[in-house]
């Protein structure tokens, strides 16, 4: 039975057909729609990609789940105190300067509104779909900020941006309603990794605090078993049969072909040389990172690891990757050692960083909804 402390949601609201008015007349006109239309007096319903049939509400309002606007950091040892090696967090590098994002807080915000190295960003989790993904929030000489509208298409949140009252897609960062549809955030590098790992990486890195302005039980998961339920919450598609809804996939689009390597493949195979859309790439995966929708505490939940996707094509030269006895990762060329961040930290290579894809964690069912075509590891040829 999944638990979801941080709201009950009782979706009472009935299909009903709006009669708003705008330019167009009325854009709800022989449409049932999911949600209400109440609050979004500047959205120009009239310019969208999607059908308005496929949006539905989750049940908070408009920001009902707060973004953090103003976020405060702390020291790995002030975190330390509260967060466990296990703990997941996303971590984003912009320059010298590098942040974790603790899924502890995420998961009851969704969205960080954040300025890195005078680079304004939106550090985002949907718990639904197991998607975190960070933006560059400039568009058309505009710093959006970004919250949470309450809405879903494919189970995945919707974000809105206050300026324009566009929604926006997590899953794609792109605008699908209102004024800027159409409008493709910049995607920027990120991985979902443990803090022991971020620890050891990047030691003088700086750690979200629970210093939010809101009362959180940080720490704890509202969705308690939601990773390994076969019905999705709010999903209302079909689930591609095959894998189960919620595994957890590392998936991307690279070089116009979308891929998919399920997490119990890659848990067992750790490295994978592959060719993704014609370019040569090495998927890693090592242990140590708690699920963050499994038990109730979340530094208590299963073991999932960590997973992230790089070209292994270096200075006009492709590497072969694979473990040494031990379980390091090691390239078939100098033996030198490689981290999970695409780096290598020791021998003749060391110094050196793989160019990282964009491919991230995400529950199965939430990825081939919007990428039906994606080609599955260990599935299809």
């Amino acid at each position: 039975m999944i638990s979801r402390a941080v709201f009950v949601i009782a979706l009472t609201l009935t299909a009903v057909t709006a009669a708003a008015q705008n330019s167009c007349g009325d854009p709800f006109a022989g449409v049932t729609i999911r949600f209400s239309p109440d609050y979004w007096d500047k959205t120009d319903f009239c310019t969208r990609s999607v059908d308005l049939r496929e949006i539905q509400s989750g049940g908070p309002p408009p920001d009902g789940i707060p973004p953090i606007d103003d976020p405060q950091f702390e020291t790995i040892s002030a975190a330390s105190q509260w967060l466990a090696p296990q703990s997941p967090v996303v971590v984003l590098q912009i320059g010298e300067t590098a942040r974790a994002y603790p899924l502890a807080i995420l998961i009851w915000h969704e969205i960080v509104n954040d300025v890195i190295a005078d680079v304004p960003v939106a550090v985002t989790f949907c718990p639904l779909c197991n998607a975190s993904l960070a933006f560059d929030r400039r568009v058309n000489g505009m710093t959006l900020r970004f919250g949470v509208s309450g809405n879903l298409r494919n189970s995945d949140m919707i974000m809105w941006d206050d300026q324009t009252q566009s929604w926006w897609q997590q899953f794609t960062g792109e605008a699908i309603v209102g004024s800027l549809t159409g409008t493709h955030l910049e995607l920027l590098p990120s991985w979902v990794v443990s803090f022991g790992e971020f620890t050891a990486r990047f030691p003088e890195g700086e750690v979200l605090s629970r210093d939010t302005g809101f009362s959180r039980s940080y720490g704890s998961n509202p969705y308690v078993g939601y990773d390994s339920t076969a019905d999705p919450f709010l999903f209302s598609g079909a689930v591609d049969p095959r894998l189960p809804a919620t595994e957890r996939v590392l998936a991307g689009v690279i070089g116009g072909e979308a891929v998919a390597y399920p997490f119990a493949a890659l848990s067992q195979e750790r490295v994978v040389n592959d060719m993704v859309g014609g370019r040569e790439v090495v998927a890693l995966w090592q242990p140590g990172a708690a699920s963050a929708l499994d038990q109730n505490a979340i530094d208590e939940s299963r073991d999932v690891g960590m997973a992230a996707l790089y070209s292994r094509t270096l200075e006009g030269e492709t590497l072969m990757f694979s473990l040494d006895e031990a379980g390091a990762l090691r390239d078939d060329a100098t033996g030198s050692r490689w981290n999970v961040f695409g780096e290598a930290v020791d021998g003749e290579m060391m110094g050196r960083r793989l160019e990282a894809q964009f491919a991230a964690p995400h529950f199965w069912f939430a990825w081939a909804a919007f990428r039906p075509d994606t080609r599955v590891y260990g599935l299809d040829s």
